[in-house]
């Protein structure tokens, strides 16, 4: 499992990744990319206790997630299975576990303040942290993609599902975008990965 581990994650994370994963009794799945999410945790019907992460080759949202995912198991655990998802007590796991992590021996020097900001006040996922998102997004293998925030307002996009927008005005942090096929609004976060195709 280690040697598996070395392949996804930082090599200075994996000795308390794997014994974190052995105390908690984790069976850990890496899976082909999603788009709708980085990873999961579900506790079967049998009590054991699952976590699937997406297969990348950027070693840092994978430990990010993975770390997610436990803090959920950890949360869940630790204050009953009645608590919110993304709330107070998995917050607070969730930084606790990733405290001792967040440092240059892991992390590049250029991530720490992204980080930092982020763990003040965790969010469900760090995509929904447009910084943070655009900041691990260095460390993928290029490309052809753009974020929302980079295309100029009017230009024409494709999103993964082949559906085609126009963007408009920026409310707030999101852009609203019409959908070409139906003329329907939708709100699009910065970060969103698009095909320019005008």
């Amino acid at each position: 499992m280690e040697e598996v581990l070395l392949r996804y994650i930082p090599e200075r994370t994996v000795a308390p990744t794997f014994s974190l994963i052995k105390e908690h009794k984790v069976h850990l799945k890496i899976v082909n990319q999603r788009v709708t999410r980085h990873g999961d945790y579900r506790r079967m019907p049998s009590g054991q206790h699952q976590i699937t992460v997406n297969a990348g080759e950027n070693k840092y949202r994978f430990f990010i997630t993975l770390i997610h995912e436990i803090a959920h198991l950890v949360a869940f655990e630790k204050y009953g299975r009645r608590i919110k998802p993304h709330g107070q007590e998995w917050k607070h796991t969730f930084q606790h576990l990733m405290l001792p992590f967040i440092n240059p021996e892991i992390f590049p020097q250029e991530l720490l303040p992204y980080l930092a900001r982020h763990f003040k006040n965790p969010k469900a996922s760090s995509d929904t942290d447009a910084h943070l998102s655009v900041a691990l997004k260095n460390y993928d293998p290029p490309t052809d993609k753009n974020y929302i925030f980079e295309i100029p307002q009017g230009t024409t996009f494709r999103i993964h599902n082949g559906k085609v927008f126009k963007k408009g005005n920026k409310r707030v942090k999101r852009y609203e975008c019409v959908e070409l096929a139906t003329g329907k609004v939708y709100l699009f976060q910065p970060n969103a990965e698009i095909e320019q195709l005008d």
